[in-house]
């Protein structure tokens, strides 16, 4: 890669980490191509990137962001999943790790805040930013659920015991 990649590698990383809400490392040693595929699929179907960059050029990109304070983590054979989503990237490459002992989370940052491996742990067990709104939605649904059905109730109630009475008059 000449000096004019590796500068427009570096920038485009840089513009990425700025306006993303995690970023998670991870070791890949051993990984084939068909396993990294399938990582980098299922990052980018939960909404995020993962790159693979050498470690000093992501040391450089990482320089002027919130996540500056994780290049102790950039050692080895790294690889950096990110989303706008604080919970997607982190959720889909813990759950890639459970059933693939070659990728290992070291680490990774949201925002400003440093995570260890059992921090991207606790992060992932979070639910997503859809799961939350979905929870909200019913929360707020079902008061009006509860008061249209309380509102209706006297009028089907009357109309069971005039349906009784009309039963015995015949």
């Amino acid at each position: 890669m000449d000096r004019a990649a590796k500068k427009a590698l570096v920038t485009s990383l840089n513009t990425a980490f700025q306006d993303v809400g995690v970023i998670v490392v991870a070791h890949n040693t051993g990984m084939v191509a068909a396993q990294s595929a399938e990582f980098r699929k299922r990052i980018k179907d939960a909404g995020g990137s993962v790159k693979v960059a050498k470690n000093k050029l992501a040391k450089l990109a990482l320089k002027d962001t919130g996540a500056e304070g994780m290049v102790d983590l950039l050692k080895g054979p790294t690889i950096l999943a990110y989303s706008k989503d604080p919970i997607a990237a982190a959720k889909a490459t813990v759950d890639y790790a459970k059933g693939n002992e070659k990728l290992v989370i070291l680490g990774g940052a949201m925002g400003r805040t440093l995570l260890d491996a059992n921090g991207v742990k606790a992060l992932a067990a979070l639910p997503s930013l859809d799961e939350l709104r979905a929870k909200l939605i019913g929360l707020l649904n079902a008061p009006a659920t509860k008061i249209a059905r309380t509102v209706k109730e006297p009028g089907a109630k009357l109309a069971r015991v005039v349906q009784a009475k009309a039963s015995q008059a015949s």
